[in-house]
């Protein structure tokens, strides 16, 4: 039998919140039920927003909670298969560089499924320098066939659309020469033979595209369960609960047991909030007993406290 293979991504571009917390339990626990094997990739590819010190803060935050992982890895050291992908996908007539402006897909572009703006293919039938993609200091886009990719995710929803118009070509290679994050992730899964994917479903939208930059690169698709999210409220719009609290602040308050009695409480796995451990949890784990909807999550100062579900 194969090992599951799960992976937990956080990006370096701050501490974690209970949202990374609870992603990265849900994920911790979802691989130690099946007996596998879980790696942490800390996805520092971001040159304006990574910082070291954020590394070592998350990798000690999600210590303290008590979660291990087989194997850390820092993105930022992948390059070399980054780049190789990049060969691949240059030497399939895939790849051309971009002259648009951001400020020119605000005017131009419909508005995309995650809320961003969809690239309408201005620059789609420009070629590479002649010296290759590496000759070019502009972004480069990938040309992402049309047609809907339908994902099925464990969880039993259907995450189905056509990338191509939905989204537009993706940027693969930033202008400041960064690996964009859609082609680092797969090519990252592919090369640690990740068989399970467990993130929080902001990111289920983004997965058709995923599986499609796999199909290009001839990568295999893991199983995907896309699982809730805990939000703040802000008005008439839900933003995720990503810079109402830190993990320093909440450490201050609470010991690892209670935040994870807190944490499993909220997503099901609890019938209350009292103090429990990781390791407690992984042998009553079962995904059947997580709840589906998202939560409303409130720092008053000293507590968590969950205010309402989200229909």
């Amino acid at each position: 039998m194969t090992c599951a293979i799960g992976r937990f991504a956080p990006s370096t571009t701050g501490r974690a919140h209970p949202g990374t917390l609870l992603a990265a339990l849900l994920c911790s626990l979802d691989a130690r039920a099946r007996g596998g094997r879980l790696i942490l990739r800390l996805e520092d590819l971001d040159p304006e927003r990574s910082r070291t010190e954020l590394v070592a803060g998350l990798q000690e935050d999600l210590a303290w909670l008590g979660i291990d992982f087989d194997e850390v890895q820092l993105q930022s050291k992948a390059r070399a298969r980054h780049e190789a992908a990049l060969d691949q996908l240059a030497a399939s007539g895939l790849l051309y560089p971009c002259a648009c402006s951001r400020t020119a897909l605000r005017v131009h572009a419909v508005v995309a499924p995650d809320g961003g703006f969809a690239y309408p293919g201005t620059c789609r039938g420009r070629a590479l320098p002649s010296g290759g993609w590496r000759a070019s200091d502009e972004p480069l886009r990938v040309r992402v066939p049309a047609g809907e990719v339908a994902v099925h995710d464990e969880s039993g929803a259907v995450w189905a659309l056509d990338p191509a118009r939905a989204f537009g070509d993706p940027v693969v290679r930033r202008r400041d020469g960064a690996i964009a994050y859609h082609l680092a992730s797969v090519v990252d899964d592919a090369a640690s033979g990740v068989t399970r994917v467990v993130r929080g479903r902001d990111l289920a939208l983004h997965t058709p595209l995923q599986v499609a930059l796999r199909e290009l690169l001839g990568l295999p698709a893991p199983a995907f369960r896309h699982h809730l999210l805990l939000l703040e409220p802000r008005g008439d719009k839900l933003a995720k609960l990503h810079g109402a609290v830190a993990a320093p602040e909440l450490r201050a308050h609470y010991s690892p047991a209670a935040l994870c009695g807190v944490l499993a409480h909220a997503c099901g796995l609890r019938a209350s909030a009292e103090p429990v451990t990781a390791r407690e949890l992984m042998g009553e784990f079962d995904w059947k007993r997580v709840r589906g909807e998202d939560l409303v999550m409130r720092w008053t100062g000293k507590e968590l406290v969950c205010e309402q579900d989200v229909s």
